[in-house]
């Protein structure tokens, strides 16, 4: 077994445009995982991710890219954009986790799940949350995980309603400020929500700044995934969560 290899196989579904999915996991993962990926479309790269970009990115016909993903024989599949399912609500992300496990026959996390379950694991009921997301993606993720026990007390958004490419551009800097306009001194937590946002660079830095866990979309989908597989030594460097036993 080399450094890279051999040890499990992450099959990642992330949307076309989405620069910083692959390059986090690559930089969190633990030695011996693989990441093997298929690109979603659904979606106008030319247009802001809104609400209704985002849940044609949702409702997109999975067939075709999971049967080329399949190929690798991944052991979980991750469905890598946030905003997606946040736009439809808990129970469509849901079932499109266990549609996915379904017809793959591996393990599925899927990004806004993952949140969900970190802030769980973490025993947080009350958040601080910030994303690049337009407002009305961010009254649809509030309300998400509003039905779910977690009440957003704290939100921090974008000046300027941000492209694809710029959502993905936005600096660490940017993102770190970002974060902190999100903290609350009732917070039990905060939460950078999307998959193509830098915010695993920064969570460490934003958890000393606030002293209290920050949790990212990719972090916790990589949390969940170790945990799926029974992979438990701590990762150091991406915040409380991935410095926990699992």
């Amino acid at each position: 077994m080399t450094a890279s290899r051999g040890r499990a196989r992450f099959g990642l579904l992330v949307p076309f445009t989405n620069t910083n999915f692959e390059p986090d996991l690559a930089l969190m993962s633990p030695a011996g995982v693989s990441l093997h990926v298929a690109r979603l479309g659904g979606y106008d790269e030319d247009e802001i991710p809104d609400e209704s970009q985002m849940h044609d990115l949702g409702a997109a016909d999975l067939d075709e890219p999971l049967r080329l993903l399949m190929g690798t024989k991944p052991d979980v599949v991750f469905y890598g954009c946030t905003s997606a399912t946040l736009t439809h609500g808990p129970e469509f992300d849901r079932d499109l986790a266990n549609r996915i496990s379904a017809d793959s026959g591996a393990k599925t996390v899927t990004a806004a799940g993952a949140l969900v379950h970190a802030l769980s694991t973490l025993g947080a009921k009350r958040i601080g949350f910030a994303s690049p997301y337009v407002p009305a993606i961010n009254d649809m993720a509030i309300a998400f995980l509003g039905k779910l026990g977690v009440d957003s007390i704290q939100r921090s958004e974008v000046s300027e309603p941000l492209g694809n490419e710029g959502q993905g551009a936005l600096e660490p800097d940017a993102v770190f400020e970002l974060g902190r306009g999100a903290d609350h001194p009732e917070a039990d937590a905060l939460v950078l929500s999307c998959t193509d946002m830098r915010s695993v660079e920064v969570i460490a830095r934003l958890e000393d700044a606030v002293g209290k866990p920050v949790i990212s979309s990719n972090q916790a989908m990589l949390f969940q995934a170790l945990q799926l597989l029974n992979i438990d030594e701590p990762i150091p460097g991406y915040g409380q969560l991935l410095e926990r036993e699992r």
